[in-house]
C-alpha cells in the first residue's frame, strides 16, 4: 500500500512541474492570465489529477483563469501524455487553492494585532 501512494505522490509532483512549465510556454489563450500551480492531487487509481491553481490577480480574473484552463485540459493532457513516462495520462480538474490568499489574511491580521498591541504599549514578545 505505501508504494501506491509514493506513485501517486511522484506522479503528482512530476504532473505539477510539467504543467507549471506548460502552461508558461504552451498556453496561448490570453484569458489564462498569471497562475501557478500550487499542488496536484492523484487519485489511487491514477486516472484524475486534481490541479490546484491560484492568482493574486483577485476573483473574477481567477473563475476566467479557471474557466480558460478547463477547456484547454484536454491540449495540456495531450502534452503531458508525451513528457510523462506512465502508460496513462490522468484526466485534469483544475480547481481554485485558497491556501495562498488565506495565508495572507492571516498574515495581515497577526501583523495588524502586533501594530495594535504595540500601539497600547504592551509588549509582544
Amino acid at each position: 500500500m505505501p508504494r501506491d501512494f509514493s506513485r501517486a505522490s511522484r506522479l503528482a509532483d512530476q504532473i505539477q512541474r510539467e504543467l507549471a512549465e506548460l502552461i508558461r510556454t504552451q498556453m496561448r489563450d490570453p484569458g489564462v492570465g498569471l497562475v501557478t500551480v500550487t499542488a496536484v492531487e492523484v487519485s489511487r487509481d491514477l486516472s484524475h489529477a486534481k490541479v490546484f491553481v491560484s492568482s493574486l490577480q483577485g476573483d473574477e480574473a481567477l473563475q476566467e483563469s479557471l474557466h480558460a484552463l478547463t477547456r484547454a485540459a484536454g491540449f495540456l493532457r495531450s502534452k503531458l501524455a508525451h513528457l510523462l513516462k506512465t502508460r496513462t495520462v490522468p484526466e485534469l480538474h483544475f480547481v481554485h487553492d485558497e491556501s495562498v490568499e488565506r495565508g495572507v489574511r492571516l498574515s495581515r491580521l497577526i501583523d495588524e494585532a502586533v501594530e495594535s498591541d504595540q500601539a497600547h504599549g504592551r509588549d509582544s514578545t
